[in-house]
């Protein structure tokens, strides 16, 4: 696997370098590829399916300058920021059963990372939900997937130095809820690793053997621009 540390201007580059790697991926020009990024401004991004009225005190974000994005993939309705660390696996799925159902696919990615994860922090990980990440019960990783006839995209988030607080004032309660988050609001479902971003990288990268840089990232100017920039997809439900 070859990875890629990028982190482009804007939040729609950012997403939409994501979907540019699945293509990728799909059409066969790359392999499988491990990307991280890291936001230097607040933004809220919602999933495929989210309404994101529903989810979001789009107001609150109006009054603030918090742009509105949506991603690709399923999940929820995320604030990012300062503090966390995205990464995104581009993954060929020919042939490979870990990787042939959506639940399967959410069973090999996350065991991987719980094992992974306790033993980077020496502290007992467990996978929440469908595909949360959880220490005592507080969420720091959630996590996603949009799937194409030969790739996959497995994307998510690590809170390591979040400010929490901006959670609440930005995102509503989420319409749907796993049930071990047991009705509380961000602040108290929510927690962060307080470990370095170069930590979780490190230790992803040996999960995934990703050693080799990737030659050569995927043009997304057109679909950031086309897609990600576009009122008609970010706000469309």
């Amino acid at each position: 696997m070859e990875y890629l540390d990028l982190t482009l201007p804007s939040a729609a580059a950012n997403l939409a370098c994501d979907e540019a790697l699945l293509d990728a991926c799909d059409a066969g020009v790359s392999g499988n590829v491990l990307r991280f990024w890291e936001p230097s401004s607040y933004f809220v991004v919602a999933g495929f399916s989210n309404e994101v009225a529903r989810e979001a005190d789009l107001e609150a974000c109006r009054q603030a300058g918090i742009g509105v994005f949506r991603r690709c993939s399923g999940g929820g309705t995320v604030l990012q920021g300062p503090g966390c660390l995205n990464y995104s696996l581009a993954f060929r799925i020919e042939g490979d059963p870990a990787l042939g159902t959506i639940p399967a696919a959410n069973r090999h990615v996350m065991e991987r990372h719980r094992q992974t994860l306790s033993s980077l922090l020496g502290r007992a990980v467990e996978v929440r939900g469908i595909t949360d990440l959880a220490i005592g019960g507080l969420k720091f990783s959630g996590n996603a997937q949009r799937r194409k006839r030969r790739a996959l995209l497995f994307h998510g988030t690590f809170l390591l130095r979040f400010d929490l607080g901006l959670m609440e004032k930005f995102l509503t309660m989420p319409s749907r809820q796993p049930d071990y988050r047991q009705g509380r609001p961000h602040g108290r479902f929510l927690t962060n690793l307080d470990l370095p971003a170069s930590a979780i990288k490190g230790a992803l990268r040996a999960c995934w053997s990703a050693q080799a840089p990737l030659r050569q990232a995927p043009d997304c100017r057109q679909l950031a621009a086309e897609k990600y920039s576009r009122d008609e997809w970010n706000l469309k439900f």
